[in-house]
C-alpha cells in the first residue's frame, strides 16, 4: 500500500510540473504563428480541440466515445462523463505557413508545445473531472504599408507578437442511460503587443512608433450537453451541444509613443511623448454555439458533422466595438478501426482519421468575406500495453487556406502538424487484501 501511494504521489507531481512548465512556456512565449489576418480581434483563434479531434476535420460537439479508450474533449464538458480511466493529453503543434498576395510568395515555420490535459473518473462512466492548459488566441504578424503623407514618401511598419492562453477546470456528469451534461470555468491569461512605425523615408525627419500592449487576465465559462439514441447493442447517434457564455474579463491597457532617429548605426534611443499605463478596460468575449451529430458502431466506425456560430460582432474592448462580423462553420469527418479486438496484426488496431471544415470568419476586408477552408488525416496509433495502462499517439494533418488574392488581398496558405500523447492509466484504484 505504501509503494501504491508513493506511486500516485509521483505521478500527481509529474503533471504539476508539465502544467508548470507549459504555464512558464505560455506567458513567455513570443511569436508563434505568422499571419497578417492574426491582427484582427484577439489573433487568431485556436478552438479546444485536441489532435485526434482535429484530425476528423473539428467534429467534437456530438462526439462521446468513438472506442473504449478515454479521450478528453474539453470542447463539450459533457463527455467528460465517459472518462473511465485517469487520462493525459500533452502534445505539440507545427505549422508551415505561405503567404501569397499575387505577385510574390513568403514561406515560414513555427512550432509550440500545444496543450496539457488531464481527466480524472469519480464514478466510471457516470462523473469525472478534467484540467489542463491549452492555446485560446495566437498574435504573431509583420508587415509594411507605402504611403505618402503630404509631400513626402513613407512606411507604416505593423507588427504584433504574443498569446492568450486557457485554464481550465470542468466537470461532466450523466444523468439516467442517455443524458449528460457538463461545464468549465475557464482563466484566459496573456499579453498582446501590437505596433505601428512611422518610417518617413528620409534622414531628417523623425520616426515615431505607437506601441500598445494588453494585459488580460480573467474568467469565463463553458458548457455542454448530449443525448443518445441508442440503435442497437452496439450503434448509437449521439445529438450535442456545446456554448462559451459572452463573459467580460479584465484587461490592463498601455500605450506609448515614441520618437527617435535612425542612422547608419541603427535606431537612435528613443524619446517618450505620451504614456497611458495600465488603464483597466474590460475585453467582453462573444457568445458562442455549437450543434453537433454523430453516428457510430462502438470500437469499429464514426461518422459526424458540426456546426457553429460566433456573435464576433459583439466583441468589445473598454466598450469600444472591434469591427468584427458574426462567423459561421460546419465540420464533417470520421474514424474507422479495422478491429479492435484483433490478437494479432498491428495496423487492425490504428485508427484512421479523415474529415473537411469550411469557415466564414469574422474579417470582411474590401467588401469581401474572408473563409477558410482545410482537408484533415491523421492517425491513432496504439504504444505497447502494460496490465493496468493503455498509451496511444496521435498525429494529425491540416491543409488549408484563408483568404483569397482577388481584391487586393492576402491568401494563407498552410499545413498545421499536430502531435498528442495520450495515456489511459488505473491511478487511484483501492485494493483490497485478504
Amino acid at each position: 500500500m505504501k509503494s501504491l501511494l508513493l506511486n500516485m504521489y509521483k505521478k500527481i507531481n509529474y503533471i504539476a510540473a508539465v502544467l508548470l512548465l507549459l504555464t512558464s512556456i505560455s506567458v513567455n512565449a513570443q511569436v508563434t504563428t505568422q499571419s497578417p489576418y492574426s491582427r484582427f480581434g484577439l489573433g487568431n483563434v485556436k478552438g479546444a480541440l485536441l489532435p485526434q479531434f482535429k484530425a476528423m476535420g473539428g467534429i467534437s460537439t456530438g462526439v462521446y466515445k468513438p472506442s473504449g479508450f478515454s479521450n478528453i474533449n474539453m470542447q463539450n464538458p459533457a463527455t467528460y462523463s465517459g472518462i473511465t480511466l485517469t487520462t493525459l493529453d500533452m502534445g505539440l503543434s507545427g505549422a508551415v505557413t505561405t503567404l501569397k498576395d499575387g505577385s510574390k510568395s513568403e514561406s515560414s515555420f513555427n512550432g509550440t508545445l500545444s496543450h496539457v490535459a488531464v481527466a480524472f473518473p469519480i464514478v466510471a462512466g457516470k462523473s469525472a473531472i478534467s484540467f489542463g492548459l491549452l492555446p485560446f488566441t495566437e498574435l504573431g504578424y509583420e508587415y509594411t504599408v507605402n504611403d505618402r503623407l503630404d509631400t513626402n514618401n513613407v512606411n507604416y511598419n505593423y507588427s504584433g507578437e504574443g498569446n492568450l492562453t486557457k485554464a481550465y477546470f470542468g466537470y461532466g456528469q450523466q444523468f439516467g442511460d442517455h443524458f449528460r451534461i457538463g461545464g468549465n470555468i475557464e482563466y484566459i491569461f496573456g499579453n498582446l503587443l501590437e505596433s505601428a512605425t512611422l518610417d518617413p523615408l528620409n534622414q531628417v525627419a523623425f520616426n515615431s512608433r505607437n506601441i500598445k500592449k494588453n494585459s488580460v487576465g480573467g474568467v469565463g465559462f463553458s458548457y455542454g450537453a448530449q443525448y443518445e439514441i441508442p440503435l442497437g447493442t452496439k450503434k448509437r447517434i449521439t445529438l450535442g451541444y456545446s456554448g462559451s457564455s459572452s463573459s467580460s474579463i479584465n484587461s490592463q491597457k498601455t500605450f506609448l509613443t515614441t520618437l527617435f532617429k535612425v542612422d547608419s548605426q541603427g535606431e537612435g534611443t528613443p524619446d517618450t511623448v505620451k504614456i497611458d499605463q495600465n488603464s483597466s478596460a474590460k475585453l467582453k468575449l462573444p457568445l458562442m454555439h455549437n450543434f453537433g451529430i454523430s453516428i457510430q458502431r462502438d470500437n469499429k466506425w464514426m461518422i459526424g458533422a458540426d456546426y457553429r456560430m460566433g456573435k464576433w460582432s459583439k466583441l468589445s474592448l473598454d466598450g469600444l466595438n472591434q469591427g468584427l462580423q458574426d462567423s459561421w462553420g460546419f465540420s464533417g469527418g470520421g474514424q474507422f478501426t479495422p478491429d479492435a479486438g484483433a490478437t494479432t496484426g498491428y495496423f487492425k488496431h490504428v485508427d484512421y482519421r479523415m474529415g473537411f471544415q469550411y469557415d466564414k470568419t469574422y474579417i470582411r476586408l474590401n467588401d469581401q468575406d474572408v473563409k477558410q477552408m482545410a482537408v484533415t488525416f491523421g492517425l491513432g496509433l496504439p504504444l505497447a500495453l502494460s496490465r493496468n495502462s493503455i498509451y496511444k499517439l496521435n498525429f494529425t494533418t491540416e491543409v488549408g487556406k484563408r483568404g483569397s488574392i482577388t481584391n487586393g488581398l492576402i491568401q494563407e496558405n498552410y499545413i498545421n502538424f499536430h502531435l498528442g500523447f495520450t495515456l489511459n492509466d488505473t491511478w487511484f484504484r483501492r485494493y483490497k487484501f485478504d
